[in-house]
């Protein structure tokens, strides 16, 4: 098994680190349980540290972590990566009405912690029935929530 950390460049990385542990529901601190070899490497550099600035992790210890690497370049053009949202599980059966109001929940959420709406996109098919919105963080980070 492959164990790996998502990196996104940054020139502020503590206060995007703020803004993505909000947005994903993270924290700054490594999980203790399970034990996993991300667990294990970040609590041996923890030491008597309780969390990180840059780098955020999942509660559940689940999903990777999050290292935010200062850079002293600004963003120039799209990302080449980005991270999509999905506060609806994906559940393709949900109603459109229903998959928009909670997109938009998430959208309004990410606004309020410093993120901007570049569009929204909708397409009523029956069978795969999709409403996301192109966003991007503080820094211009591209991302969707859908």
């Amino acid at each position: 098994m492959v164990f790996f950390q998502v990196t996104i460049d940054a020139n502020d990385p503590a206060s995007l680190a703020r803004f993505w542990a909000q947005a994903l529901g993270y924290q700054p601190a490594p999980p203790t349980e399970p034990e996993t070899t991300w667990n294990a490497h970040y609590g041996a550099r923890l030491g008597g540290e309780s969390a990180f600035e840059d780098r955020i992790f999942d509660p559940a210890g689940l999903r990777p972590p999050i290292w935010f690497q200062e850079v002293p370049e600004t963003k120039a053009g799209k990302n080449r990566i980005h991270l999509d949202l999905y506060p609806t599980g994906r559940d393709n059966a949900m109603p459109m009405d229903r998959r928009v109001e909670i997109v938009e929940a998430k959208v309004a959420e990410v606004v309020g912690l410093g993120a901007t709406v570049e569009r929204r996109t909708r397409y009523d098919d029956p069978d795969d029935p999709v409403y996301f919105v192109v966003m991007h963080d503080p820094e211009g980070n591209e991302f969707c929530v859908s």
